[in-house]
């Protein structure tokens, strides 16, 4: 188990294409990761959750790198105006992505705005994540707290400091009629039209 002082040293990037599961500090909170396009390492990251048909979140630096992911566009394209930033949109996925939307046949997703982690997502992908807690928990604030949850069935841990009170994403999911029905506001508000407030 490996502590890293910054989301820019260069091995972070090289964990994540060695199929690694590690704690980052995303645009919002601390997150469990691993790279999206891993099934393998996805899967672990949802057994060290003890999380089952609960899919987490798949950030990423560019809505292409969530259609080269397998995302359909005709999705994206309804909710794309609302990236890059903290607003995690589900949509329905195929049986191709199973593993990443834990047999629910819906994902969440989110384009980040937050420069250094957009760097690091241009070098691996896009990254499944899920908050660095067990479940019914608190989240992690700090790489001391995600260490008393995981300590070493985590590979790496990236310490980005203290994120004590930094709000959580807002949370959408796209309507078949192609409203947005809102499941937590957070970070960025929207409106059920897919405006920001």
């Amino acid at each position: 188990m490996i502590v890293v002082t910054s989301i820019d040293d260069p091995r972070v990037a090289e964990f994540y294409n060695d199929g690694k599961v590690g704690v980052l500090p995303t645009d919002t909170i601390y997150g469990l990761t691993a790279s999206a396009h891993n099934p393998e390492a996805v899967t672990r990251l949802y057994e060290l959750k003890d999380r089952e048909q609960k899919p987490g979140t798949v950030v990423a630096a560019s809505v292409d790198q969530l259609r080269e992911l397998g995302v359909a566009s005709q999705y994206l394209d309804q909710v794309a105006h609302l990236w890059p930033n903290p607003i995690s949109i589900e949509v329905p996925v195929g049986p191709e992505l199973n593993y990443l939307s834990q047999n629910t046949g819906h994902c969440a997703f989110r384009v980040v705005a937050d420069a250094e982690l957009r760097k690091l997502l241009e070098k691996t992908g896009p990254l499944a994540t899920s908050s660095a807690n067990h479940p019914g928990k608190p989240v992690a604030d700090n790489i001391a707290e995600a260490l008393h949850y995981f300590n070493d069935r985590v590979d790496f841990y990236v310490d980005g400091g203290e994120r004590k009170n930094r709000p959580p994403s807002t949370v959408a999911r796209l309507q078949p009629d192609g409203s947005l029905f809102i499941a937590r506001q957070g970070a960025v508000p929207i409106n059920e039209k897919g405006e920001i407030l």
